[in-house]
C-alpha cells in the first residue's frame, strides 16, 4: 500500500468582488447562483474547465455581468494594495505562519504558505477579514461594499521542487504588485516526497 504524500504548503488565491462570478465563462469554486438575474448570462460550472474560453469570450460575459452586481467592481490602487499587505503581514504575525511568497494583484492574491496548524481555509479566511477591515479605512469600501468575491482555490503542495515552481509563478507576476516584507521568508526545503497538485476550490460564503 502506497504512503499518502505529506502536505508541506498551501498555495492560496482568492479574487476581489465580483471579478471572478459564480458562472465565470472558466468555471469556479461556486455551488449555486444566487442572484437570478446573473443565472441568466450562464450555466455554472463547478471547478476549473478544461477547455478555456477565449479572453474575449470572457470580456463579454462582464460587459453583461458587471452592471447588474449589486455593488461596482472595485480595482485594488497603490493605496489599497498597500492597505492589504499590512493586514496580511499582521496575520502571518499573530498566527506566526510561515511565508515563502505573495503577491498582491489588482483584483486578486496569491500566496504561499508552509503547512500550519491551522486549515488552508482558516488561513484564507483570516486573511480575507482582516485585509477586508484594513480596507474599510479607506473611502472606496463602504461598510456594506463587499471586498472579496466568494471561495476562494487552494493548491496543495507536497514536494520541495513544486513549492519553488510556485514561488517562481507568483514572482513572476509585474513586479509593482509584489508583496515583500520582513516576514516573507527564503525557501529552505526540510522534506522530499512525490508531486502532487491538486487545485480544491473552497465554497463561498458571500452573496454576489
Amino acid at each position: 500500500m502506497s504512503q499518502q504524500p505529506i502536505v508541506i504548503a498551501h498555495h492560496l488565491i482568492w479574487t476581489a468582488y465580483g471579478t471572478w462570478l459564480p458562472n465565470d465563462p472558466r468555471g469556479s469554486g461556486s455551488l449555486e447562483i444566487r442572484n437570478d438575474v446573473l443565472a441568466e448570462l450562464g450555466e455554472l460550472h463547478h471547478g476549473r474547465k478544461i477547455v478555456q474560453p477565449t479572453g474575449r469570450e470572457i470580456r463579454e460575459f462582464y460587459a453583461k455581468a458587471i452592471p447588474l452586481l449589486q455593488h461596482p467592481v472595485l480595482k485594488f490602487d497603490d493605496k489599497a494594495r498597500s492597505s492589504i499587505g499590512n493586514a496580511i503581514a499582521n496575520v502571518i504575525q499573530q498566527e506566526k505562519l510561515t511565508c515563502w511568497a505573495c503577491v498582491i494583484m489588482p483584483d486578486h492574491v496569491h500566496i504561499l504558505i508552509r503547512k500550519h496548524k491551522l486549515l488552508a481555509e482558516e488561513m484564507m479566511e483570516s486573511i480575507k477579514k482582516e485585509t477586508a477591515v484594513q480596507l474599510r479605512t479607506l473611502p472606496a469600501w463602504s461598510t456594506d461594499h463587499p471586498v472579496w468575491g466568494g471561495g476562494g482555490w487552494k493548491v496543495f503542495l507536497d514536494h520541495p521542487d513544486d513549492v519553488r515552481r510556485t514561488i517562481g509563478y507568483i514572482e513572476r507576476n509585474p513586479d509593482p504588485y509584489h508583496y515583500r516584507d520582513n516576514y516573507i521568508r527564503s525557501y529552505k526545503p526540510t522534506t522530499t516526497g512525490r508531486c502532487i497538485w491538486v487545485t480544491v476550490p473552497i465554497r463561498p460564503t458571500r452573496r454576489h
